[in-house]
C-alpha cells in the first residue's frame, strides 16, 4: 500500500509539474531590471528608430527567456514591444489590466519623479495560458517609458 500510495504521489507530482511552467523557469525581478537597463542603454547610444527595431525583433537581443522590452511614449502609444511587435504604433495610454488598473498611466505615474519603477497589474501569462500577476521594472528616458515585466504567481 505504501509503495502503491508513493507510486500515484509520484505520478501525480510529475502531471502537475508539465501542466504548469515551473516557477524555477521563470524570470526574476533582477533579469528584468537588467534587460530593461540594457534597453536603455542602447536606446540613448542608437536612438529611437534603430532602438524600436531592436526590441521589436523576437531574436534579437531584448528577448530574453519570457522576458521582453516594451516602449510607451509620453502620449501612451508603442514605440516597440518585444512580446507583439504589431503593437507597434498603437494607442495604449487607456490599455487597462483584467482587473481594470490603467497600466500605462499607472507606469507614467511611477515614473514622474523617480527615473524608474515598478507596477503591479494582472496580465495573460502565455506561458501558462492564464492571468497572472505581473509586474513591470519600467524606466523613464526622456519621453520614452521603457519597460519588461515578469510574473509573479
Amino acid at each position: 500500500m505504501v509503495r502503491h500510495t508513493s507510486l500515484l504521489a509520484a505520478a501525480f507530482l510529475t502531471a502537475a509539474s508539465l501542466a504548469q511552467p515551473a516557477l524555477a523557469d521563470r524570470s526574476t525581478p533582477e533579469q528584468a531590471k537588467t534587460l530593461v537597463t540594457d534597453a536603455v542603454a542602447y536606446l540613448k547610444a542608437n536612438g529611437p528608430d534603430k532602438a524600436a527595431q531592436a526590441f521589436n525583433d523576437p531574436k534579437g537581443g531584448f528577448v530574453r527567456g519570457d522576458l521582453y522590452v516594451f516602449v510607451f511614449d509620453d502620449a501612451g502609444h508603442y514605440v516597440a514591444s518585444g512580446g507583439n511587435p504589431k503593437l507597434t504604433g498603437t494607442d495604449a495610454a487607456n490599455l487597462t489590466d483584467a482587473e481594470g488598473k490603467s497600466i500605462v498611466k499607472e507606469m507614467q505615474a511611477a515614473t514622474a519623479k523617480n527615473p524608474s519603477g515598478v507596477v503591479e497589474y494582472v496580465w495573460l501569462n502565455r506561458s501558462s495560458n492564464k492571468v497572472e500577476h505581473k509586474h513591470s521594472y519600467v524606466m523613464r528616458e526622456g519621453q520614452y517609458l521603457v519597460g519588461s515585466g515578469y510574473y509573479t504567481e
